[in-house]
């Protein structure tokens, strides 16, 4: 009874009623990702008549956030490629390459430059530093 309820009360914490019953009754699990984020398809394929596509979506853990989709699936998302990131076999990573994160603006592990209002430490003084006007 309390998933229920929060269906209808934290709407933007979590999928809508809507949402869960569209994905019930017309979707296709295809993975899920590093996040517990869960992607889903039009079941078999099917091609939307107006879109011309497959619908693609993605019910997301947590606070419904764009960044939290990782590369390979934003590419299946915006059908850059037809594999999903769990049965495609060719991509592999480079070891430069950092995992994936989330934006984190608004969040404490947000970047705060030195002398930025929010940030711990005080700007260091620059040679011909800035001198506020003053009116005569």
């Amino acid at each position: 009874m309390k998933k229920f309820l929060l269906l209808f009360f934290t709407w933007w914490q979590g999928i809508t009623v809507g949402t869960w019953w569209y994905t019930r009754t017309k979707g296709e699990f295809v993975g899920e990702d590093e996040f517990g984020n869960k992607y889903y398809r039009s079941k078999g394929g099917e091609i939307h008549p107006i879109l011309g596509v497959e619908r693609r979506w993605v019910l997301f853990n947590g606070e419904a956030e764009g960044s939290k989709v990782p590369p390979g699936w934003h590419g299946w998302m915006h059908h850059r490629t037809d594999v999903p990131p769990t049965e495609d076999t060719g991509y592999k990573a480079w070891p430069w390459q950092k995992p994936h994160m989330p934006n984190p603006t608004g969040t404490p592990a947000a970047h705060r430059p030195q002398g930025s209002i929010l940030g711990a430490a005080k700007r260091a003084a620059q040679a011909g530093d800035y001198v506020a006007w003053k009116p005569e």
